[in-house]
């Protein structure tokens, strides 16, 4: 009786790249509690008109200074309680989310831009490119940041794309610096000799080879900046040189709370506490990344 050949059994294909990335995030818990926090914050920026108990801008007199939820005296109708023009904290606090994610995102990201490509071209290409670059470096950081920062909306006037500019044109050293040094790190490394001996020219390298390779680094730099972005507009809002004062800012209530914080210390704290967690949140997830994406550090 003939025996019956069976097959071999076939190995299992190898998990791909993307999936390996995802799983290293996972297993990280500070991206998942930074990530997900950013995300509510995200979800309560989009849904504001829906989710907002009331009008950020409506005004009740009658229902001034109202404390929160559990202290005496409270209104249901105000879980964060008012401040002294009888708006709801709340629905401050919510709108103020919108302005804070906007400044934060589209300043980190083009600061990022212009400090990577910088970068990128004075750590690989050296010479005159990298100490033009250097020097630049040095001179935008004898400035200090913050005062740089009003300087500029004081020149270019007040509104979220005055600081959205301010915090760009200052902070992209730092995306440049930490680039530069990793390019001229990557540039003596086996692949780039190889695409060299293949014959591809500098910027297929640049771009191709390299830049792939400096995007975990970039990316949890991205995200630090986002955080340091957020304290940046409250800080100007605070002094009254982002928005408008109408329009709900976590900077501006904090200006408005400091000057009633002994009648009325919600209006202070609520702010405050979501500025916090906030920028807590955003360098959590930062260094999650860096842990979950640094081949060095998975080692």
């Amino acid at each position: 009786m003939a025996e019956i050949a069976t097959a071999a059994p076939v190995p299992a294909a190898p998990p791909s790249r993307l999936a390996k990335t995802l799983r290293a995030l996972v297993a990280q818990p500070k991206v998942i509690w930074g990530g997900g926090f950013i995300l509510f914050l995200l979800l309560l920026a989009l849904a504001a008109p829906f989710i907002a108990p009331h009008d950020p801008l409506a005004q009740d007199l009658m229902a001034g200074t109202l404390p929160p939820v559990g202290f005496a005296e409270h209104d249901a109708a105000y879980l964060l309680g008012t401040d002294d023009l009888g708006r709801d904290v709340l629905s401050r606090l919510i709108y103020g989310t919108r302005i804070a994610l906007t400044v934060a995102v589209i300043a980190a990201v083009l600061a990022a831009l212009v400090g990577t490509i910088l970068g990128l071209l004075a750590g690989y290409y050296g010479g005159i490119v990298d100490t033009v670059v250097s020097r630049l470096i040095e001179i935008w950081m004898a400035f200090p940041p913050v005062l740089l920062s009003i300087l500029v909306v004081a020149i270019m006037g007040s509104g979220v794309t005055s600081v959205i500019a301010a915090i760009a044109i200052i902070d992209w050293t730092r995306f440049a610096r930490v680039v530069r040094a990793e390019t001229m790190a990557q540039a003596q490394a086996d692949y780039v000799t190889a695409a060299r001996t293949l014959g591809f020219g500098r910027l297929a390298i640049l771009f191709r080879e390299i830049l792939p390779n400096v995007a975990p680094v970039l990316l949890a730099l991205l995200t630090l900046e986002m955080g340091i972005a957020v304290i940046v507009e409250a800080i100007l809002s605070f002094v009254g040189l982002s928005v408008s004062s109408d329009t709900p800012t976590w900077g501006g209530m904090i200006a408005q709370g400091r000057q009633i914080i002994y009648q009325a210390w919600w209006v202070f704290a609520a702010p405050l506490a979501a500025l916090f967690a906030t920028v807590l949140a955003f360098n959590q997830l930062g260094d999650g990344l860096r842990r979950a994406l640094d081949p060095v550090m998975q080692r």
